[in-house]
């Protein structure tokens, strides 16, 4: 019962937070323009605040790729990439702290064969499937959460993070300066 009251408080919380973003009109704040001024209106300020939406636009469900490509667009591929993959870095381990502060490992106490299965293969080599989980899904709330609450240790957690997530950022980068360069959007 303990897990169900935690996995519980999670979703009240995670709810709680995208009905006060949406009320509030904050939610649609989160455009490709928007995004793309703040980096741009500061060089110091404008990137602090672009990584503390970053992490707050991942607990309100806002998709990672805005933020890459409103990267991408005012700063390009390269410097955009990095920028990127600190704030996805520091968006993941904002999630993972709230999240399982919030619910702990209630994942791993559910008695669900289901929830077992899953987590055996978690179990059995944590950092790989991290790290493939990065690769496939990046910075996927529902993926953060899920990790944050099926026990995997903090430092498995941010090391897989930190291993999994070059290879789909470049990728994305190459895309978006792509797309950017056919639309002739400049950077």
């Amino acid at each position: 019962m303990r897990s169900s009251r935690r996995l519980l408080l999670v979703i009240v919380f995670l709810l709680s937070l995208f009905v006060l973003f949406e009320t509030l009109g904050i939610r649609a704040q989160f455009s490709l323009d928007a995004l793309q001024a703040l980096i741009l209106m500061h060089p110091v300020a404008g990137l602090l605040l672009f990584i503390l939406l970053f992490a707050l636009g991942n607990l309100i469900q806002i998709p990672g790729w805005v933020f890459l490509a409103a990267a991408v667009l005012a700063l390009g591929r390269i410097y955009g990439g990095i920028v990127t993959y600190v704030a996805a870095c520091v968006s993941c381990i904002v999630t993972y702290i709230t999240i399982r502060y919030l619910g702990g490992n209630a994942l791993r106490e559910l008695n669900n064969p289901l929830a077992r299965r899953l987590l055996s293969g978690l179990d059995r080599r944590p950092l790989a499937s991290i790290i493939i989980l990065r690769m496939l899904f990046q910075t996927v709330p529902a993926l953060n959460y899920a990790l944050a609450l099926s026990g995997a240790s903090f430092r498995t957690y941010l090391l897989g993070t930190l291993l999994g997530l070059p290879l789909p950022i470049a990728l994305y980068c190459v895309f978006f300066d792509y797309l950017a360069m056919l639309l002739n959007i400049a950077h």
